[in-house]
């Protein structure tokens, strides 16, 4: 990994720079070096219409949690963009909160293999996964307006 000294601050500040992320409530919560953890809270505004959390958003966001978790190994000045992620539904999205948690498993000098857990939250506490995402992601250099 070619990770910058950097990496937290530049993946924050490209978080930041996400409306998407804005739009549907997500905040990043935790920045290591190849895992990422994203938190949204339920809104009827992102659920679909039997009032589970749409698979559209968790997918959004677990690319996002992917896509940060592979920025985190990249040199500094490089860009991320997904090229590919399968998205595995495993139980209804429902919870107070959601935990989107990406880690890469490996990090090449190009492409980025990453993975990622959406985890539904109870209003008691109790933790259920909910869906799983395997994403491909690309360090992006040189291109102008693809720099995080």
């Amino acid at each position: 990994m070619t990770t910058a000294p950097d990496f937290a601050q530049r993946v924050r500040g490209s978080f930041a720079r996400q409306p998407a992320m804005q739009l549907i409530g997500a905040a990043l919560v935790r920045v290591d070096v190849g895992e990422v953890e994203i938190v949204l809270p339920f809104r009827p505004e992102i659920a679909q219409q039997h009032g589970f959390v749409h698979a559209g958003i968790i997918g959004t966001a677990l690319d996002s949690a992917c896509g940060y978790a592979a920025l985190s190994t990249m040199p500094a000045g490089a860009g991320v963009l997904t090229i590919e992620f399968k998205l595995n539904c495993l139980a209804p999205a429902a919870g107070e909160r959601f935990r989107l948690v990406g880690r890469v498993r490996k990090a090449g000098r190009t492409i980025v293999v990453a993975e990622g857990d959406a985890i539904g939250i109870a209003s008691g506490g109790s933790e259920k996964l909910v869906s799983t995402m395997t994403a491909t992601l690309m360090t992006i250099q040189g291109r102008e307006g693809v720099v995080d």
